[in-house]
């Protein structure tokens, strides 16, 4: 029988530094999308694709993020004694119970790969879930949990893959498929990179996998990869042709929006407000508004 995955890394050892100067002392993973922090995203979605583990890949400068699991008394006896209920009940949703979280440290910015590699001795012998906060997922069934349901059918290793345009491809890993069975693909090659002419598809991987613990065998090689980094990609590509952990790309259904650039950050902001009932009509009139207003200037 294959083993549930119920453990997930979350990388979050990044400087953040397109978002300086207001990632000098707030992290990046904390900055807020409408009233909630992007890692309480990432979190919301291994919930609901049943992440019992929460295992943090974090680095100097991260105390605010594991505050912001802890429990908070004061804050929420003063809540209770005002009767603000609906808020206290927000706030529980960003606790963490004892045991269910652990935090690493990556002393090192050596790539994603490695940041994976630091968390192996808390992943044993079990499949386990990566997840990259900077891609948030807008899903009516969370991206994590289409996949773990789609890897109880195949096991092996999965990434979360979307067809993005020819001049944006050099950006991504890229699939090189083997078989396309529509949402899934089995993949008979990985490239980091490449450049666009270069490119096997326009299939890029985006920040959600499902790996067997193999893989680590592959990353205490530490090779570096493209950018001089040990790259989670190379990793992975080497798992091709296993008959026991092949290679799989999942089409999500759902939105992308990279929160680790300023323009996707802003993008995500507008489509996550115009989503919400008590956000959408003031947004919606805000922003016809702004539009008229520049096509009168034009």
């Amino acid at each position: 029988m294959r083993k549930k995955v119920t453990k997930a890394i979350f990388p979050v050892a990044g400087l953040g530094t397109r978002f300086l100067p207001a990632t000098k002392s707030v992290p990046k993973e904390i900055m807020t999308l409408v009233d909630r922090p992007l890692i309480q995203y990432a979190i919301d979605e291994a919930r609901a694709a049943g992440i019992k583990e929460f295992i943090f890949v974090t680095s100097r400068g991260k105390s605010a993020l594991e505050d912001y699991f802890d429990h908070a008394p004061t804050l929420e006896q003063e809540l209770r004694r005002k009767g603000k209920d609906a808020l206290l009940e927000t706030l529980k949703s960003t606790n963490m119970d004892s045991g269910d979280i652990a935090y690493i440290r990556q002393h090192k910015a050596l790539g994603l790969g490695h940041a994976v590699w630091c968390a192996r001795r808390l992943i044993h012998n079990e499949p386990f879930a990566v997840i990259l906060p900077d891609d948030v997922i807008a899903a009516e069934k969370p991206c994590l949990q289409q996949m773990v349901e789609a890897y109880e059918e195949v096991g092996g290793n999965m990434v979360a893959a979307m067809e993005v345009p020819q001049e944006r491809i050099s950006s991504y890993g890229v699939l090189d498929v083997a078989e396309d069975m529509g949402s899934m693909v089995k993949v008979k090659g990985m490239v980091e990179k490449p450049e666009a002419e270069k490119a096997p598809s326009n299939l890029a991987v985006i920040g959600r996998y499902i790996l067997s613990s193999e893989i680590f065998r592959n990353l205490n090689k530490m090779k570096s990869g493209a950018g001089g980094e040990v790259q989670l990609t190379d990793a992975i590509a080497q798992q091709i042709g296993d008959e026991d952990n092949g290679v799989y790309g999942y089409r999500f259904r759902g939105q992308r929006f990279d929160c680790g650039s300023k323009a996707g950050f802003l993008q995500a902001t507008v489509a996550f407000g115009l989503a919400r009932d008590d956000l959408r009509d003031d947004l919606d009139a805000y922003l016809q508004e702004m539009m008229s207003s520049r096509k009168a200037a034009e």
